[in-house]
């Protein structure tokens, strides 16, 4: 069976987050929503992928976003000349480049921060196809 994956994070910015995440990483809005139920909120991905991330902000009381150092959202770049512009964007529309926490990104990848804290890393190379994740 097939899912969708959908990963909701609140933000103190829709617009500055979904500017960030669409300029950065060449994502797409999806959708846009206002007052549902007291919350606002934008989702950004790429047409016809398993996957989209919701970006919301409760109208009612501000929820701050919590992240940790190993909450990363990790995308694997097939080749370097994508991956050094990718990462260029990243730090173009106001990303920070950090030291990740977990030393095994520094081998082939770089690691960013949003304005929220959240982190996104950007690994050199396409996901390994054979990995057999469940042995």
């Amino acid at each position: 069976m097939t899912y969708h994956l959908r990963i909701a994070r609140p933000v103190g910015d829709l617009d500055r987050a979904a500017q960030m995440y669409t300029e950065g990483l060449g994502l797409t809005v999806l959708y846009r929503f206002e007052d549902h139920d007291g919350f606002d909120g934008v989702m950004v991905g790429a047409k016809g992928d398993g996957y989209h991330i919701e970006f919301t902000r409760c109208r009612n009381h501000f929820v701050e976003p919590t992240p940790t150092l190993e909450d990363l959202l990790i995308f694997y770049i097939p080749s370097d000349p994508e991956w050094l512009s990718a990462c260029s964007k990243m730090l173009t529309v106001g990303f920070r480049k950090v030291k990740p926490h977990n030393p095994y990104w520094e081998q082939r990848a770089s690691t960013f921060v949003d304005q929220d804290g959240y982190r996104v890393t950007l690994h050199r190379g396409n996901w390994p196809s054979g990995l057999a994740l469940l042995a």
